[in-house]
């Protein structure tokens, strides 16, 4: 029988372990903590949220921690997602970074939260697409994290239903149909084109390039606004001057945001 009742101390430590650790905000979600792990509880022998909240944080196991977070987080993303931010990428952004980076032919683009993968594939569709002949000549490898190893692992496999809003000739051009079924795979020249990388995005963003494009969507809506502020912030100073932030229609930024608003949910760091 499902566990139903968890207590308010249990509660309250598990929700400021998470928001600690992954800046997740569960604080007015009791039902759906409730709901989605007294299964896993009982999977796994428990009869109290008690036991169970005190050993997972004591323990911090990386295998329980990707399972409660996958029962708590929604991974669910599609191909040509918000497609207003694909094309303000391929009409307005593509051709800015092509024209600033004409000597070193590099482009620095990260898709932070990436879930099974669709957005960097996306991403990097559009811009084979853009460059065509000369794609060969750039790096435009697309740097794709998320915190969750089984997202990452999906992403890294590359095989999906494609939906009808695809372009029929990316589909022809850019996958490869999988046996005896309705999905496809990934071609190579795509897939070699992302690099997948776990990363928790509480953590100090380090990595060794400023980027033009930071794709951050459908991400925040999980974080309370003082996560968000600093997030923010963290992903400002990882932009080079003159790079673009990409958040979801669902989401906003603070009044005080340093960022120029360019395009609805489309935003620029000042020169």
């Amino acid at each position: 029988m499902p566990l139903t009742n968890i207590s308010n101390e249990d509660f309250n430590k598990l929700v400021k372990f998470i928001h600690g650790q992954y800046g997740i905000d569960l604080s007015q979600k009791r039902q759906l903590v409730t709901s989605r792990l007294s299964s896993l509880l009982t999977q796994k022998g428990y009869t109290d949220f008690g036991s169970f909240v005190s050993d997972l944080i004591r323990r911090q196991d990386p295998a329980d921690l990707e399972l409660v977070l996958n029962r708590l987080t929604t991974n669910y993303t599609f191909f040509m997602r918000e497609q207003e931010h694909f094309d303000f990428f391929q009409n307005t952004i593509l051709p800015d970074l092509v024209k600033r980076h004409q000597k070193d032919k590099v482009l620095a683009i990260w898709s932070a939260g990436c879930s099974s993968g669709e957005e960097p594939y996306n991403i990097s569709i559009y811009i084979k697409e853009f460059l065509g002949v000369q794609a060969n000549q750039w790096d435009t490898r697309v740097l794709a994290t998320d915190i969750s190893q089984k997202a990452l692992a999906a992403a890294k496999r590359g095989v999906y239903e494609l939906p009808d809003t695809l372009p029929p000739a990316w589909r022809k051009k850019y996958f490869r149909p999988v046996p005896g079924g309705k999905q496809y795979m990934v071609a190579p020249i795509i897939r070699d084109n992302v690099i997948f990388q776990t990363f928790n995005l509480m953590d100090p963003i380090r990595f060794r390039l400023k980027f033009d494009v930071i794709f951050c969507r459908n991400v925040m809506i999980y974080f309370d606004q003082p996560t968000k502020d600093a997030l923010m912030r963290r992903f400002y100073d990882a932009l080079v001057p003159g790079g673009y932030f990409m958040i979801s229609h669902s989401e906003n930024l603070s009044k005080d945001s340093p960022f120029t608003t360019v395009a609805p949910s489309t935003f620029q760091k000042q020169r």
